[in-house]
């Protein structure tokens, strides 16, 4: 008995061990794919006020709390156990799924661009004379969750790629760490932000002349930055969905049109010294977004003048 017990500890002591490296490897994986994906989680942060921008400030906080459980689920309940299923059987697929998520964000992007030139609208707006807001509610809500879940999907994407060599474990909890982290760090930031005013005028009210003049400064900067970063947002679905297609094409074997964009890319970066590095990579952003721009608007006319898709 005592040697059976024996060998149990030595059992235990030995899965604790791997248990520890298994925590630190996905730790370590982690922290190198979340770097990795920086880009996106930017462009997600600036795509999300846009969908409280001119509501009421009592439902701000509210919305970017749904918004963000929907982003739980989308990363936890969808794509986490998608990404792995594919990765152990059907790899070749997540490109192609990454294209098609990549061409939707070229298309909301590019019909923003063109209701703001004057195009017909699809949808409630803020324009519009709101019938219900709870239902208006509704739809921002489920339309910001619906990008999230493309934009999550290439946050997902760029962690499985920097850990395709991990085992089924390690990569299931980096990508479960790197989405709950990305998640908090978003809409954390998004919650400031969009709160910001709150905080002006809370300032505005203090006794102290500093506190008075922040927060004057903060109530007439936030208007201008929501709506500034509802412009970015657009920039950034153009410009996300735009690379994500751009690169799919070329994984894909079709390498003219990535060679051209990278060629230009780097011409630029050999031509402008020491600022090379961010020129050519506003270049090649650039490029991308007008490729998204291009890609988004035949989406959206054969969409609705063809397909008659959301037409009224």
């Amino acid at each position: 008995m005592p040697s059976g017990l024996v060998a149990l500890f030595d059992d235990i002591s030995v899965i604790a061990r791997a248990a520890a490296a298994s925590i630190d490897d996905v730790g370590i994986a982690a922290g190198k794919a979340g770097t990795k994906a920086a880009g996106v989680v930017i462009d997600d942060a600036a795509v999300t006020p846009s969908y409280v921008t001119g509501l009421s400030p009592a439902r701000e906080l509210p919305i970017i709390g749904k918004i963000a459980l929907g982003s739980l689920s989308n990363k936890l309940l969808i794509l986490l156990p998608g990404a792995l299923i594919l990765s152990e059987f059907l790899p070749s697929a997540i490109i192609w799924l990454l294209m098609l998520g990549g061409a939707f964000l070229c298309y909301e992007g590019a019909e923003k661009v063109m209701e703001k030139l004057g195009g017909e609208r699809h949808g409630e707006t803020l324009e519009d004379v709101i019938e219900d807001p709870v239902e208006f509610e509704k739809q921002r809500v489920a339309g910001a969750i619906r990008t999230d879940l493309i934009l999550s999907a290439e946050i997902m994407a760029i962690t499985l790629s920097e850990v395709a060599a991990e085992t089924l474990l390690v990569r299931a909890g980096v990508l479960a760490v790197v989405g709950v982290a990305i998640t908090v760090l978003v809409y954390g930031a998004v919650g400031l932000i969009v709160k910001m005013d709150d905080v002006g005028l809370h300032l505005a009210e203090k006794s102290s002349a500093f506190a008075q003049a922040t927060g004057r400064m903060l109530l007439r900067a936030m208007p201008v930055l929501l709506t500034g970063l509802a412009g970015i947002g657009t920039v950034a679905m153009l410009w996300v969905g735009g690379g994500i297609v751009l690169h799919g094409v070329h994984e894909v074997g079709i390498h003219g049109l990535p060679h051209f964009v990278h060629g230009i890319e780097h011409a630029v970066h050999e031509a402008t010294g020491s600022l090379g590095g961010v020129l050519g990579w506003l270049t090649y952003a650039g490029l991308s977004a007008l490729l998204g721009l291009v890609l988004g608007f035949v989406i959206a006319i054969v969409l609705h003048k063809v397909l008659k898709v959301g037409a009224h």
